[in-house]
Order: C-alpha cells, then structure tokens, then sequence
C-alpha cells in the first residue's frame, strides 16, 4: 500500500460503551482529482474540524458516532481512486463493513463514474457487502464560477433527483448529500453508514460486530 503522512487517530476511553464500527471512504472519481477530493472529519484535530486530503492511507482514523442512543466508533479508511492505486485498491475491501461511493454534484463525469468504474469494481470484490451513494461539494451547486464552468462546457450540477434515481440503479442503501466545506449532510451520512450495516438488506448475512471497531471505505 502507497505510504502517507501519519494521521492522529481519536479514539474513546476504554471505560465508555462504545462499539466499535468501521468505515473505509474512497475519494474523487478515477482518473480524476480536485473535484472529488477526499474529505474526512478529523477530530483529532481542532475538534470536529474537516480537512481533505488526496493522500490514500492504510491507518484508519477513528471518530464516534451516535445513533439511536447508542455509541459507535467508526473506522475511516481513506484509499486511491487514481488509476495507478486500481491494483492495490481492492486489498483494502476484504475488511470492509460498508462503503461510500462519493461523486461531486457539480463534476457530471465523477457523476458518470459511479456507474461505470466503481459500483462494477464494488460487484467484483465486495458483492456482498453495503454500500451508500454519496453527493459531496453541494456548497458549490449554486456557486456562480461553478455554474459559470459548467455553462462553458455545457453541462449542469447533478440534482438531487438524480441522486437517488441513480442510488435505486445500483442498489445502494439510500442516497446522502453532504458540503466538506460547510459539514452539512455530514452527521447524515455516518448515521446512514452505521445504519445500513445494523439493518442489511434480504438475504445478507448480518455481520456480528461485537466490540470491534466497524471498517467503512470511502470511494470517490
């Protein structure tokens, strides 16, 4: 696996109830970057504060979530969407709890993406496992120079009708919006991951967390 800076991982106490759950996030679309850039809330730092990165890591960082009262400690894997990581990437899918496929809703070809390079890839190394369809950089969707470039080229923001009509295509649990920039949607679309690994679709088989930490990748 490609070798990046370290990162400071918050975990809770020993002494509180967390369970632990993991996710392992991907980031922008293949052959692609800036747009879909990896985002990822790092508590360990200025308390909440959300960095992006474009740098892949085998370290897992780790933040709780609540849901329904009870505590969860997720673990988010960040790993390559660029074309020279394709071999590697999947060595990190094995573990992998649940996913977040993510597109940017003002970049239609991580938009395109989706469909065309990773769903295909998630069907092939993780067939059984969860996953949840991501729209990210909603703060730019009424941004005048974005909407200004993608006049230029033709082209429009993705709604988010077409959000969920492509979440229901591929089979994702549901269909979350979230800005890296403004953290809204982002509380969301943990809660959705934690969610869809505690309540598997039909003729899945419920994976027995117990007190491990829940892996989750992100996939942009």
């Amino acid at each position: 696996m490609p070798t990046t800076p370290s990162r400071r991982s918050t975990c809770p106490p020993s002494s509180t109830t967390t369970q632990p759950l993991s996710y392992c996030p991907k980031a922008p679309g293949k052959h692609s970057r800036g747009p879909g850039e990896t985002w990822l809330l790092d508590l360990g730092e200025g308390g909440g504060r959300l960095r992006t990165t474009l740098h892949p890591s085998p370290l897992p960082l780790h933040i709780s979530v609540t849901v329904g009262g009870k505590q969860y400690l997720l673990g988010l894997y960040d790993t390559a969407g660029q074309e020279d990581y394709d071999r590697l990437r999947p060595l990190s899918y094995p573990m992998t709890d649940v996913f977040l496929i993510c597109f940017s809703v003002v970049n239609p070809a991580s938009f395109q993406n989706v469909k065309e390079e990773w769903v295909p890839e998630l069907k092939e190394y993780a067939p059984n496992v969860p996953f949840l369809l991501i729209g990210t950089q909603i703060d730019l969707r009424d941004d005048p120079k974005t909407l200004a470039r993608l006049n230029d080229m033709k082209e429009k923001p993705i709604c988010v009708e077409q959000g969920q009509k492509l979440a229901k295509e591929i089979g994702a649990c549901c269909y979350v919006e979230c800005s890296a920039l403004t953290q809204k949607g982002l509380k969301t679309v943990f809660d959705e991951a934690i969610i869809a690994i505690l309540t598997p679709k039909k003729h899945t088989v419920k994976k027995r967390i117990g007190s491990r930490c829940i892996n989750c990748c992100l996939i942009t």
